[in-house]
C-alpha cells in the first residue's frame, strides 16, 4: 500500500504587517497545536518515509515542531514550489521526489491543500490549520494515486483532538 499524509501548516501569527505572507511564523496556537498532531499521527502509525514541505516560515516551523515531538521521517525536503501551490503541484511534488517511499507527507497550505484532500477523496474537504487527512491506495507507488481510487484513512484536526483528549482526561 502508498500512503500519502496531507497536512496543513498549524496556525500563523498575523500581528505583524510588516511581515511578508511567506514568512508569517506560528502563533501561540500553532505552536501548541503541531505538536499535538505529531503525537497523534505517531499514536496512529502515520509516520512517513519522506515529508516534502513548503519553504514558508509557518510551515517550516510546523515541521520543526512535528519532529522536536517525535516524528522522525526517514527524510524531510523542502520545496518553494509548493508555497500557496495548487492540488497539481502538490501530486506533482509527490512524484518527483518519493523515490521509491511508499509513505509520503506533505505539509503545505490552503486552498491547495484542501483542494487535494477533496480531489482524493471525491468530496470537499476543509483542512483547517494543523489539520492531517491520511491517504491509501493499492500498490507501493506514489504515482498510483493520480490513477485515483485511494481511500481515506483517517482525518484529524486540533479542535477534535483536544475535544477528544478532554473527554479521556
Amino acid at each position: 500500500m502508498a500512503r500519502l499524509i496531507l497536512m496543513r501548516h498549524a496556525k500563523s501569527d498575523w500581528n505583524d504587517a510588516s511581515i511578508t505572507d511567506h514568512d508569517r511564523p506560528l502563533n501561540a496556537r500553532g505552536r501548541r497545536d503541531a505538536p499535538a498532531m505529531a503525537r497523534w499521527i505517531i499514536e496512529s502509525g502515520f509516520t512517513p518515509e519522506l515529508l516534502i514541505h513548503s519553504t514558508a516560515l509557518r510551515c517550516v516551523e510546523t515541521v520543526q515542531l512535528l519532529v522536536q515531538n517525535g516524528l522522525k521521517p526517514g527524510s524531510i525536503l523542502s520545496e518553494s514550489q509548493l508555497y500557496l501551490s495548487s492540488p497539481q503541484t502538490l501530486m506533482a511534488a509527490v512524484e518527483a521526489h518519493h523515490n521509491g517511499a511508499s509513505s509520503v507527507m506533505l505539509v503545505a497550505h490552503n486552498p491547495g491543500i484542501s483542494y487535494l484532500a477533496g480531489m482524493l477523496s471525491g468530496e470537499a474537504i476543509e483542512m483547517p490549520t494543523a489539520a492531517v487527512c491520511v491517504f491509501e491506495v493499492e500498490g507501493d507507488s506514489m504515482n498510483q494515486f493520480a490513477a485515483g481510487g485511494p481511500r481515506s484513512l483517517a482525518f484529524m484536526r486540533p479542535k477534535a483532538l483536544n475535544q477528544t483528549l478532554g473527554e479521556n482526561a
